[in-house]
């Protein structure tokens, strides 16, 4: 697998992945999930992977913050 330079398109497909904390990210479609990682239901081009999380992931606050806010906890 040869890796793309910045002067030729990425044409690898990807998956988005999301954490425990409902942290997003994209990851080779090819390859097992690291670990604490389970798919979003999301593959394609990075483009479009990156284009979904952009539309999903509006909070980017880790979930454990964002209970903890809404508890009245406050961020720490």
């Amino acid at each position: 697998m040869s890796i793309p330079n910045e002067e030729t398109e990425d044409t690898r497909v990807y998956k988005v992945v999301i954490n425990h904390e409902e942290q997003y990210s994209i990851w080779p479609a090819d390859r097992e999930n690291p670990p604490g990682w389970r798919d979003a239901g999301k593959s394609g081009l990075k483009k479009d992977c990156l284009a979904y999380i952009n539309e999903v992931w509006v909070d980017m606050r880790p979930l454990s913050v964002r209970k903890r806010m809404e508890a009245g906890g406050g961020a720490r």
